[in-house]
């Protein structure tokens, strides 16, 4: 069976998880400290917060910046439903827009539509890794006066005009479960240019406290912490941290791997009338997180039955990004704009397997079988 990925930790991330664990600093140390600081300067950003996921990074963020009950928050519905969901658990309310069908991700001009006197923020995904235009955005929220928070979730690595996704955002959060390229098993980070917004976060991740445990045992003197508001137990351990730290060292390696797999994909698919593979612009540098295909017209079989094809030769296959409106979570939310790129992309396309141990002989096997049933 061909998986659709598969994550990549090897020997050094091990040597690094158990080095760690024996220290005995397995929650919010120094492991963490060292692998924000990494993480910051490979972005070039000023701030980086680790955190237990990227769905409670993107609600921590929400809820530092004030956004709540009543507030509107922009988003696109062909995301990972944690998108809506952040939004949701910050008492927010998900208002959805549609997309750029080339790209898969949130288009400017329906996103404008949507704006109210309640919307505080526009959550702007870089889908599969793919990078959003973030710079009409930027234009976008600075006309409504509203926050621009950018979903990094699978754009690790990707840039846009040789400026790595993230290194300018007011604020994004990032990913590191196991299908991403640089992973801990679990984890997430938010990266941000205000220290002031770095330091609340930091505190509320840690139930409001006004100090971290490594900070306390490592004075040289008595020290009484504070909890100065609610927070959240949304903490990275040490030992992810170390697994991190490793990973990332490789980013280029895993990067440099991906688009030598994706560009051999859009080699084989690109001529073929039946086929739409990833736009990518010239300025772009794609990370090929996920390797997205939609059917076209011409295509023979439905997706489903696509997939179901492949299955029954033993290669994994998975939908293309789900619509969170179409799901029973979020199916009763009423739309303030028609969603028809959303619904086509929702209905036609599929993700292949792409994961960096997966061979030539491998990828031959899934561009034979795609292109014989197709």
């Amino acid at each position: 069976m061909i998986p659709v990925s598969r994550p990549h930790f090897g020997i050094e991330e091990e040597q690094a998880a158990v080095a760690a664990l024996r220290s005995g600093w397995v929650t919010q140390g120094p492991r963490v400290a060292e692998f924000e600081r990494a993480f910051a300067a490979a972005l070039g950003q000023l701030e980086a917060i680790a955190v237990s996921s990227c769905t409670t990074g993107l609600h921590l963020v929400l809820h530092a910046l004030g956004i709540g009950r009543g507030d509107e928050v922009i988003v696109p519905s062909l995301s990972f439903i944690a998108t809506a969901n952040a939004v949701a658990h910050a008492g927010a309310t998900p208002v959805f827009a549609d997309i750029d069908l080339a790209t898969y991700n949130l288009d400017a001009a329906s996103a404008a539509k949507t704006i109210s006197r309640r919307t505080k923020a526009i959550l702007l995904v870089h889908q599969v890794g793919l990078p959003a235009d973030v710079a009409a955005f930027r234009r976008l929220a600075r006309r409504a006066r509203v926050r621009l928070i950018e979903d990094a979730a699978c754009a690790i690595g990707s840039q846009v005009n040789g400026r790595p996704v993230g290194a300018d955002a007011d604020v994004a959060v990032f990913s590191f479960h196991p299908r991403k390229l640089v992973t801990t098993g679990e984890g997430g980070m938010i990266v941000t240019r205000s220290r002031a917004l770095a330091r609340r976060l930091r505190s509320l991740r840690h139930h409001g406290v006004s100090m971290s445990d490594f900070a306390r045992h490592a004075s040289g003197k008595v020290v009484i912490e504070a909890y100065r508001e609610v927070g959240y137990n949304y903490r990275m351990t040490d030992l992810q941290a170390a697994v991190g730290l490793v990973q990332l060292g490789r980013l280029p390696e895993f990067i440099a791997r991906r688009q030598e797999q994706g560009a051999r994909y859009d080699r084989a698919f690109a001529k073929h009338p039946a086929l739409a593979i990833p736009d990518v612009a010239p300025d772009v540098g794609f990370n090929y997180q996920t390797y997205l295909l939609r059917l076209l017209p011409g295509a023979r079989v439905s997706r489903d039955a696509l997939m179901q094809r492949l299955l029954e030769q033993g290669i994994a296959t998975r939908r293309g990004v789900m619509a969170a409106h179409r799901e029973p979570a979020y199916k009763k939310t009423r739309l303030r704009v028609p969603l028809p790129a959303t619904n086509e992309a929702n209905r036609t396309a599929i993700v292949l397997p792409l994961y960096h141990a997966m061979t030539a002989a491998d990828q031959d096997r899934v561009i034979e079988a795609v292109l014989s049933v197709v």
